[in-house]
């Protein structure tokens, strides 16, 4: 079958997914725990994370396939960056479309076994799975820090919201039902069933290296699905030690396979594969339009959670401090890195000018720095074209007319280690209009506008007018308000006072160009499982 991405798509594809080593500090490296020394294809990691781990055996840096730590099968490695100090971390096996092939068919060999167990006893190696990866709280934040660059206390949260994933799905398995129909013809009997899709292909995100692993593999597994899931390439290493954690609890050979590695490459076996029957990705637009036209070939179901422009509305009713304080802790969370961070700020004029003082009232608090630095609050970006995207839409928005309350540049005075960090200050502009490109792009970094505006219905305008519709908020005490404007909100989801949505029974995903299907709840756990009907003709008649 020809390639579905050509060398110009290839290269899109790999700079979407992946950000590649771009000539960081080297520091000291140690074997790691999976035989380096006897193995050329082994990776490496840094002396300085290693040493903060307790359970040393979760630094894992190769490929898991079919239960086997294996290298690249071309004996390549590529490195892992620390964003806050631009060094290396760690080598990580650089596996290809060889190996990705390799790990589909363990996974297609491993389906009928593990499709076939029951739902009780996949749950039981779930809740092991759960249990284990509870314990090692401490070091997969550890390792999330380290290779995403965001506070440890940040980790932390992350943390929690991706364990409940597996905790939930753990029991969601037995919940999974069918139904007798109601037929019209005495002598038949009709049925439906649901059973797992297959092998499912899942590719995460570098903004959340934990959650977004739970939340697409959880489901998988406890629908009696085999896995094939692809870390980007900034953040493998939670990815694999999330593999090591699944390997202890007993998850049987080739169900859960990681292969780290060339985003291009991988992801080209992964929709040319007729074995693999679901594919899930996160990530950007762009690349999710890409992913989406290589899986029509072979008729893959596809759940998309793409690119987000947030609206975050404040009506002249609202709560001002509060609303203040819950903007700044969306925008700025991982440095503005999340797909449903408030982007678009919308405020109704009588309260502009306060909301605005309070804005940069609760920015003036937060603490740029490394992540398992205590007094951080806020991290840096993830590769240096990242700062670049943010600068750029400041400068566009500058040149238009924009005022800068605050920040607007990289941080001129971060002492050592962090003085080679991609870092960019917190920003909030004001006087910002449509005709900005911090308007119609997602930053996706740590860049506030703030917009003004007289009615009700302006702001819903306002708040649609983007061809992206993932989540959306906004601040009122007005009841009825509330009800009118969440129905009216072409989004996904939707925040009412309040911008912590994400929750494992709840359906997470969006609209127009943000995506297909849902993930988390009752929802997420349907996109794992086919529906068959079954007429039975009983040989007689009433």
């Amino acid at each position: 079958m020809q390639a579905i991405f050509g060398s110009l798509a290839r290269r899109q594809l790999a700079q979407q997914v992946s950000t590649r080593y771009n000539g960081g500090a080297l520091i000291t490296l140690a074997h790691a725990h999976n035989d380096a020394s006897s193995n050329p294809g082994a990776g490496r990691v840094s002396e300085d994370l290693l040493s903060r781990l307790k359970d040393k055996d979760l630094a894992q840096t190769l490929g898991y396939i079919g239960d086997e730590w294996t290298p690249a099968s071309d004996g390549s490695t590529y490195p892992v960056m620390d964003p806050s100090t631009d060094e290396e971390i760690a080598r990580v096996a650089n596996l290809k479309g060889r190996d990705t092939n390799a790990a589909i068919a363990a996974a297609h060999a491993a389906f009928p076994s593990w499709s076939k167990r029951t739902a009780k006893d996949r749950g039981a190696i779930l809740r092991k799975w759960y249990e284990l990866v509870l314990a090692a709280q401490d070091d997969i934040c550890t390792l999330m820090t380290f290779e995403s660059g965001k506070p440890f206390k940040e980790s932390q949260a992350e943390f929690v919201g991706g364990v409940a994933s597996i905790e939930w799905f753990a029991e969601q398995g037995r919940r999974v039902e069918g139904d007798i129909l109601q037929t019209v013809h005495g002598d038949r009997r009709q049925l439906v069933i649901k059973q797992p899709v297959g092998v499912c292909a899942s590719i995460t995100p570098w903004n959340f290296p934990f959650s977004m692993v739970t939340r697409k593999n959880a489901p998988a597994l406890a629908a009696g699905c085999t896995i094939v899931h692809k870390p980007a390439e900034q953040t493998p290493l939670t990815a694999l030690a999330m593999a090591k954690l699944a390997q202890r609890a007993g998850v049987p050979a080739g169900v859960y396979n990681v292969v780290s590695g060339d985003a291009a490459a991988i992801g080209n076996a992964m929709v040319q594969s007729d074995l693999v029957r679901k594919l899930g990705f996160t990530g950007s637009t762009r690349v999710g339009k890409m992913l989406m036209a290589g899986c029509a070939d072979t008729v893959k179901r596809i759940s998309m959670e793409l690119g987000g422009n947030a609206p975050f509305i404040v009506f002249d009713d609202a709560d001002v401090q509060s609303a203040a304080a819950n903007v700044v802790a969306s925008a700025f969370r991982n440095a503005g890195q999340t797909c449903i961070c408030a982007n678009r700020i919308f405020v109704q004029e009588p309260i502009a000018e306060e909301f605005e003082q309070a804005v940069v009232d609760n920015v003036r608090k937060l603490k740029l720095g490394g992540g398992m630095d205590p007094k951080t609050t806020l991290g840096p970006l993830i590769a240096p074209n990242a700062i670049e995207r943010v600068k750029g839409h400041v400068d566009d928005a500058l040149a238009q007319g924009g005022r800068v309350l605050i920040g607007g540049s990289s941080p001129p005075d971060l002492q050592a280690p962090y003085s080679k960090g991609y870092f960019f200050q917190p920003t909030v502009i004001a006087d910002a209009t449509p005709n900005m490109k911090i308007y119609r792009e997602e930053t996706f970094g740590p860049a506030m506008p703030v917009f003004r505006f007289k009615y009700d219905e302006e702001a819903v305008k306002l708040a649609n007018d983007s061809e992206y519709g993932l989540a959306g908020y906004f601040f009122t005490t007005d009841l009825s308000r509330a009800w009118r404007v969440a129905e009216q909100l072409q989004y996904g989801m939707i925040g009412v006072n309040e911008v912590g949505i994400t929750s494992e029974v709840a359906p997470f995903g969006g609209v127009k160009h943000s995506g297909l299907g849902r993930e988390h709840g009752k929802y997420g756990m349907d996109e794992f499982l086919e529906i068959k009907y079954i007429q039975m003709g009983l040989g007689y008649s009433n």
